[in-house]
């Protein structure tokens, strides 16, 4: 499972439900795929209604993954109002402060999950074992054997240092520490990619379809993070504006075309060019903070002047 704000979007998606203020949408295709999927396990049931609760506990694995994500984040104070689910996994769209602790935490708390339900599981199939369903209850035996295999896999591959999953971004966070934000996803990302060129010999080797798929889309969304890395790292050797600091967390904001029109994508200087985009002409009515990604009026950025001299007092 994923948390980015880099991966697939809501669009093409259904809206689940909503809980604690967090909407759930799931992709149109996961139809498709559960039919497929659940098709396929006929050889494994006497009954298809074994394979729907074996795909319908995938999707609990995944839902309660993806809450971790999202409610750790609103731990530490961040924001996070949005799952998707599609084929290839879930996504939570977290943004915790920038903070290595706190993107830790968010990333962190997702397999976290997987790990509190491991026992759980385990505990349930040594108990079936037991009382000889293997014998008695094949059906159920087969199913709480594959739901333990199933999380454990799930567990390990989201731990893999390949950038953008759990495990990459937690070494991001981790590098973070010692390296900042900048280079920490710049390494990060190179790490990811080495990974992925093995992901895809694995692929070639098992004859796996499903997983060269997701072997592209990680490779896809390594590129893209080291692209945003450099980026991050020309934005941090920037100058810096005098006269403006954010209204969050009082940052200067660089001097340079950092920030992108959401009407016609043309690249500006937000301070220069103030509330309009020099292309197109659209009236942008807020200022998003690059160090702390708040977004305030630009008018709130102004710092008042400061008397040259001391304040003679009054009479």
């Amino acid at each position: 499972m994923l948390a980015s704000y880099m991966l697939p979007t809501r669009q093409g998606s259904l809206r689940l439900f909503r809980f604690q203020g967090i909407d759930v949408f799931i992709h149109w295709s996961w139809i498709f795929v559960a039919v497929y999927q659940i098709q396929g396990r006929r050889v494994l049931y006497s009954s298809l209604v074994w394979g729907v609760a074996e795909y319908l506990t995938l999707f609990l694995i995944v839902l309660l993954h993806e809450f971790g994500h999202a409610l750790a984040c609103r731990q530490v104070g961040g924001q996070a109002d949005q799952i998707v689910l599609w084929p290839l996994g879930g996504v939570a769209y977290v943004n915790p402060p920038q903070r290595p602790a706190a993107f830790l935490w968010s990333i962190a708390a997702g397999p976290l999950i997987n790990v509190a339900l491991a026992p759980i599981f385990l505990t349930v199939w040594l108990a079936g074992g037991g009382l000889g369903w293997s014998a008695s209850l094949p059906d159920a035996s087969k199913f709480i054997f594959i739901i333990n295999v199933t999380n454990l896999g799930l567990l390990v591959f989201n731990l893999l240092p390949i950038y953008p999953s759990d495990g990459g971004q937690i070494l991001r966070c981790l590098l973070w520490f010692f390296i900042g934000p900048a280079r920490s996803l710049v390494v990060a990302s190179i790490v990811g990619l080495v990974g992925v060129v093995g992901l895809i010999g694995l692929a070639v080797w098992l004859g796996s379809l499903w997983m060269g798929v997701m072997a592209l889309f990680i490779l896809l969304n390594c590129g893209r993070g080291l692209l945003r890395g450099l980026a991050l790292s020309r934005l941090a050797d920037a100058p810096r504006r005098h006269g403006f600091a954010c209204p969050a967390c009082q940052a200067a904001p660089p001097q340079g075309r950092f920030w992108v029109c959401g009407k016609c994508s043309q690249i500006f200087d937000a301070f220069e060019a103030l509330t309009t985009c020099p292309k197109c002409g659209y009236q942008f009515n807020a200022t998003r903070c690059l160090d702390c990604g708040a977004l305030n009026p630009i008018s709130s950025w102004v710092v008042p002047a400061q008397p040259a001299g001391p304040v003679p007092p009054k009479l």
